[in-house]
């Protein structure tokens, strides 16, 4: 209540933005991101008016606000001493591209729909070198309060976005801030999905996905400007109808796989839950000389469970071993929590920017079914931090910390006009899932050794008139990898991988109006612990569109074709029980490609999207395509979405 009382103050407080000084030209804003206008953040200059505000005038003498009244930041720039503040985001690019997966470019494999269990269709370094729940199935749909957006305006800010996914696939995002203070502001966000099976379901509202999440969110600076508090709260109830994928027609004849509504499957009274709660605070106060100290703290839980009714049909799906509950039931629950607190000193010295800290975490996994119900740990680490931007378009960087004892990162990072060099060594732990489970189908207590990794990227820049390429490569020797086997049980590797993967990024002016927009990878996998990886061996996506101003500019358009492409592999099958990928070896996903029209449009604040997913389908010698074993990808229908800024 003490929350909405503030907001609703909102027609008698004064607001006023951080001062800003406009962007430099050929300014990165970060490696894939979309450019849009960013400012750094100056000490504040100028008068002010007599009432403490300064409105913002047009020729007319209208107040005017607009994405470049209502800006916001990250904790990463504020915590390394280059905050930079962002307009809010009205282009077009990837627009249609709505869903989490296809907003990563389809990196990532799930089952077929929104909402489902995904994994990185590459190899990823954890950013954790230290223990997590090993319950990553749904981090896709979780908005990370540690990176999460920090706002400042100078009006009430309203974001509101509505996705209508043919099928009944809904997805709804809205985000409210405003600055209470010129110096304090305060926010929210509410985000749901309600989406329908695209495989067998019964009734119009059969969902597959329900999620209802939100956050709140604060941020506030002294008025010397030596103090910054950031904070914020965010909680997600993603709960999933499982379907354990289309029964093969090998298994019962009459099942086809095909027939989307009308298809077979598996399950049909099973249910998985990830519940999440994190708590995430940081500040940080400028002692003077450069030097500052900082604290951030979180608090984080993570709730599982997984029920099947095995008095039903749904038991063919498992093994018939019961470990747990000889019964009717299977109901496995999994609760992971920890905190974990970090203090450091930072600050810049000659154009270069440090940073030492220490971090202190403890948690512990919890289950019913444990040996000893609960199993704790404690882990310290030290690190630091060293940035230096030698001008405007060189800069080196490295960074570390030592988890004692045994896990340990080092990072670094070279940034010329026209090379990138990156190199990340580590080792870290495997996941509490992988060390011990009791669930009522598989249970495993391992003792496995650290996983150890080197990852060497680079990246050559090219930049012409009307061509931008951007060929890279990426080098992986993955040694002790733990991995869930065909017998869907947690195994480490006894041998290493060698992962060779370069790649091209391409973006083609043709002529004013048209663009191509193009990358492909190559995957070679080899080693004594090649096989343990499942990556497809050629992945491309392509985009030719037309982008053009239209009505005097009135209105902006984009209007073409994507196409996403992967060769074929053994791609990881899916396991409901304990919610993680695990390899198989006899159901090949084909190599299909996969054609979808879009058309973006932007009036004034408010951007639309029409996309019609595969477009190919029935032209192909194939019906259709899979995502994961069993589990087919879109049939063609129709997708809409809307994104509307209110600013006052």
């Amino acid at each position: 209540m003490f929350l909405f009382s503030l907001l609703g103050l909102q027609a008698l407080i004064a607001q006023r933005p951080i001062p800003q000084r406009p962007i430099s030209q050929g300014q990165n804003t970060g490696m894939g991101q979309n450019p849009r206008q960013v400012r750094e953040l100056t000490e504040q200059e100028g008068q002010e008016e007599t009432d403490g505000r300064r409105p913002l005038l047009d020729d007319s003498t209208r107040q005017v606000y607009g994405p470049k009244t209502s800006l916001y930041f990250f904790e990463k720039d504020l915590k390394r001493n280059r905050l930079q503040l962002y307009e809010q985001d009205t282009l077009l690019n990837n627009f249609h591209n709505y869903d989490p997966v296809a907003k990563t470019n389809w990196k990532y494999q799930d089952l077929g729909n929104i909402g489902t269990a995904a994994k990185p269709v590459f190899y990823e370094v954890p950013e954790l070198i230290g223990l997590s729940s090993g319950f990553h199935g749904y981090d896709l749909y979780f908005r990370d309060p540690a990176k999460r957006r920090y706002f400042d305006t100078k009006s009430p800010f309203t974001e509101m976005s509505a996705f209508f996914g043919g099928g009944n696939r809904n997805m709804l995002d809205l985000a409210f801030a405003r600055n209470v203070t010129p110096r304090w502001n305060l926010g929210l966000e509410f985000n749901t999905q309600r989406v329908r099976k695209t495989l067998n379901p019964v009734r119009r509202d059969d969902n597959m996905t329900e999620q209802n999440a939100y956050s709140f969110h604060t941020n506030y600076r002294s008025e010397n400007g030596r103090y910054w508090l950031l904070g914020s709260f965010s909680r997600m109830k993603h709960e999933v109808s499982e379907i354990g994928g289309i029964i093969p027609p090998e298994v019962d004849p009459t099942s086809l796989y095909f027939t989307y509504e009308d298809a077979k499957v598996w399950l049909q009274n099973s249910r998985a839950r990830d519940l999440r709660q994190d708590y995430h605070v940081y500040h940080e106060y400028k002692l003077g000389n450069g030097l500052q100290i900082y604290h951030t703290l979180d608090r984080k839980n993570q709730n599982i469970l997984f029920e099947s009714a095995l008095n039903t049909s749904d038991s063919l799906f498992f093994n018939r071993e019961r470990l747990n509950n000889q019964q009717d039931t299977t109901l496995n629950k999994s609760d992971f929590a920890e905190w974990r607190n970090e203090v450091g000193v930072k600050g810049s010295y000659k154009g270069f920017y440090y940073n030492a800290f220490t971090r202190f975490r403890n948690g512990r996994m919890e289950s019913p079914f444990f040996p000893t119900e609960r199993q704790s740990f404690n882990e310290l680490y030290i690190g630091g931090e060293l940035i230096g931007k030698l001008s405007e378009k060189w800069s080196i960087s490295a960074d570390g910390e030592y988890l004692i004892p045994g896990a340990f990162r080092i990072h670094g990072l070279f940034v010329s006009p026209w090379l990138e060099l990156e190199y990340t060594k580590a080792l870290y732990k495997p996941t509490s899932l992988q060390q011990i489970y009791y669930g009522n189908h598989y249970q495993w207590d391992n003792d496995f050794n650290n996983i150890g990794v080197d990852q060497i990227k680079g990246r050559i820049k090219v930049d012409l008139d009307r061509l931008s390429l951007r060929p890279n490569v990426t080098i992986n020797r993955v040694n002790n990898y733990v991995f869930f086997n065909e017998q869907k049980i947690a195994t480490q590797s006894s041998g290493e991988a060698f992962m060779l993967m370069p790649g091209l990024i391409a973006n083609v002016q043709i002529g004013k109006k048209f663009r191509l927009d193009a990358e492909i990878v190559y995957t070679e996998v080899t080693g004594a612990g090649a096989d343990n990886f499942r990556i497809p061996r050629f992945f491309g996506n392509t985009r030719f569109y037309f982008d053009s101003p239209m009505f005097d500019e009135n209105v902006f358009v984009q209007l073409g074709i994507d196409i996403r492409y992967k060769s074929s592999y053994f791609a990881e099958a899916y396991n409901p029980s304990f919610q993680q990928f695990h390899l198989q070896n006899t159901f090949e996903v084909y190599a299909y490609p996969v054609a979808d029209l879009f058309l973006d449009f932007r009036i004034n604040r408010t951007r639309v999207l029409f996309k019609y997913n595969h477009l190919n389908a029935g032209f192909m010698r194939q019906e259709g395509y899979f995502v994961t074993p069993d589990y087919t990808g879109y049939k063609s229908f129709l997708d809409l979405g809307i994104t509307w800024y209110l600013f006052d």
